[in-house]
């Protein structure tokens, strides 16, 4: 993949609005969360972040001024919404200041939607928080939201306005086949996860194991067996989500067990809780690869971790919805060069 160019984009493809959209103005802001991706994906756009102020009062209230004119313009505001829960209250009140300063269109550009686990109800009394958190964009005048990898791809349907969920999993699949891994198998750690590992095996052409693991309460995973042939094969581990590291710990040490040859891990979402880094610093992985969707400087060590950015794929996708084209095609699927992935 070339540097600021996603695999969807034709060779050559501008990524400044099309000169039919003259009349369109689009801009780019950020709160506080991941600043440094906001400036890739403009740098990737060829064009400067929008001049906005957030800070805080001294009570800890978010306070959001807007340094420039946005009365017509088409706004996305880049902010994922992982803790502490400022990020969510930075983004809404970001998104209130544009439609009251007349933006023409506001999109929320969340590349973690946080509470997105919280999507339906485990026992009674519990709450439904990522249909929380999509009323509370809507009521604040987002008019879309573009994000990566959603936990659960119905939360979707908590929105009634238009939602472009991406993947990441092309530039994790570029990324491994790359490294021309010796037997590659993609293994889930866990049933939920089949869905996305088996893709990621039709991208590789390899074959698809599963971990079988139960979850006795939250962040507390037990991986029970592995289901599939690993003997021999290099696995790569595969999930949306690393938060404690329990999960891709216990299932890296179950495949070992199981006669693979080396393990490596990929996430879209490094949120990391306290206790990770050590965790998985014990675990018998070769390469932990992750995307830039939150940020990992400053707040997770681990000196076999690989960062992937996602900027390339969120200029290509602003770009596209700005000029109003297709954005399905930046993750569609390869035609399979030989069978589908099975279960080995």
């Amino acid at each position: 993949m070339k540097e600021g160019v996603f695999e969807g984009m034709s060779e050559g493809a501008s990524l400044v609005p099309r000169s039919d959209h003259h009349h369109k103005r689009l801009r780019i802001f950020t709160g506080n969360a991941n600043p440094q991706l906001a400036r890739d994906v403009a740098a990737c756009l060829g064009m400067e972040l929008g001049a906005a102020h957030i800070g805080r009062f001294r009570d800890g209230e978010v306070y959001v001024r807007i340094l420039e004119s946005v009365r017509g313009a088409h706004v996305f505001i880049i902010q994922p919404t992982f803790p502490p829960a400022d990020n969510l209250m930075e983004l809404l009140v970001m998104v209130d200041a544009m439609k009251r300063a007349s933006a023409a269109e506001v999109a929320a550009v969340i590349p973690y939607y946080g509470y997105a686990r919280q999507d339906r109800k485990m026992q009674a009394r519990d709450p439904i928080s990522a249909k929380l958190v999509a009323n509370l964009l809507v009521a604040a005048g987002a008019d879309r939201v573009l994000t990566i990898d959603l936990h659960a791809g119905q939360i979707q349907g908590f929105f009634d306005i238009p939602v472009d969920n991406l993947k990441a999993l092309p530039i994790l699949a570029d990324y491994f086949a790359s490294l021309h891994l010796p037997s590659p198998v993609v293994v889930a750690p866990d049933v939920g996860g089949v869905g996305r590992a088996r893709e990621l095996a039709e991208r590789l052409g390899c074959g698809l194991a599963i971990c079988d693991k139960r979850r006795p309460e939250p962040n507390v995973a037990e991986v029970m067996h592995v289901i599939g042939d690993v003997e021999g094969h290099t696995a790569i581990l595969v999930d949306d989500i690393i938060d404690t590291g329990g999960t891709l710990a216990q299932a890296a040490a179950a495949l070992i067990e199981e006669g693979a040859r080396a393990v490596y891990a990929c996430s879209t979402h490094g949120v990391f809780s306290p206790g990770a880094a050590e965790r998985l610093a014990r675990a018998p992985i070769v390469e932990l690869v992750v995307t830039d969707t939150i940020p990992v400087a400053g707040r997770f060590a681990f000196d076999r971790l690989r960062v992937l950015s996602v900027a390339p794929l969120l200029a290509e996708a602003i770009r596209s919805i700005f000029n109003e084209e297709s954005v399905s095609r930046l993750f569609a699927k390869p035609a399979p060069a030989g069978e589908r992935a099975e279960v080995r």
